[in-house]
């Protein structure tokens, strides 16, 4: 589908200098204030930054970092995600996969973008083959990279059938630069239509793995389930399997490179009016 023109903008782009931090575990109410807090200030310094507003740029970047930076963010996720409090979001994409996999051989080539973790359920199933990235990487079996910034395939083998998109979405500060990642994340996937690949291959279309905050989907004023099942139609993907729990929307979305809509433009649009909801949006 037609792509657009103006240079996507690094996801890293506007943020503060990453403070170290004790190593000390939160509790689980501590690290959903740390989570909450560093979306609301990054969202923020986005618009600020937008909008020129170089004094409140310089004041936002000060309280993310007294907040602890980034790093204290990924540290309250990383807690999140562990085990005894049953957050590792990928045991949901293994099951969902597991039953397709029947007599595959090959291992399925997965990109996690914001890994934290190299012991979670992908990293432990030989049938997966994860390269992981992050904005800042804390082990050295995670790349340190934007996957804005990372560059695009040249061959089929530099492609994936599987990406990951874990609570990485809702991070970004700006509708528009939401978009240009789902866009995105299409030129890292191919579609099986082809001749040229095998059963084993076309009985598994490659896809992405979305999640979300519960929040984000039923509680906007600027989208919905059908709104967001719209712009991923437009990009070429098809709902595979979706689940959710009280916070979070677990979705599986296949890809077709045929079906994907050329032009489609989707703006912010008010869908649910009301005063108790959150701004979440998406727009192409």
């Amino acid at each position: 589908m037609a792509r657009q023109n103006k240079k996507l903008k690094s996801l890293s782009a506007g943020r503060t200098a990453i403070c170290k931090q004790d190593q000390s575990r939160f509790s689980a109410r501590k690290g959903r204030t740390i989570i909450r807090s560093h979306h609301q200030l990054s969202k923020a310094l986005a618009d600020a930054e937008k909008t020129g507003d170089d004094k409140l740029v310089t004041q936002l970047r000060k309280d993310i970092e007294r907040n602890g930076g980034l790093a204290t963010y990924q540290q309250a996720s990383l807690l999140g995600q562990s085990n005894d409090r049953g957050g590792d979001s990928s045991k949901v994409l293994v099951d969902w996969l597991k039953p397709r996999m029947a007599g595959r051989k090959r291992p399925l080539r997965v990109l996690e973008v914001g890994a934290l973790s190299l012991t979670n359920a992908c990293s432990q199933w030989d049938l997966m083959a994860v390269t992981r990235i992050d904005l800042n990487s804390q082990t050295s079996g995670i790349l340190q990279q934007d996957f804005m910034q990372r560059p695009l395939p040249k061959t089929s083998a530099e492609k994936f059938d599987v990406i990951s998109l874990s609570l990485v979405l809702n991070f970004v500060p700006s509708k528009e630069g939401r978009g240009q990642m789902l866009q995105r994340t299409s030129q890292f996937l191919e579609s099986r239509a082809d001749q040229r690949y095998n059963d084993e291959d076309r009985r598994l279309q490659p896809c992405l793995f979305l999640v979300l905050p519960r929040p984000c989907v039923i509680n906007s004023r600027y989208m919905t389930e059908e709104r967001l099942g719209a712009i991923m139609s437009s990009l070429g993907y098809s709902l595979s399997a979706q689940k959710s729990s009280p916070r979070l929307v677990y979705m599986l979305w296949e890809y077709r490179a045929e079906a994907a809509i050329s032009g489609a433009r989707f703006s912010k649009e008010e869908l649910n009016p009301g005063f108790a909801r959150n701004n979440f949006s998406i727009v192409l």
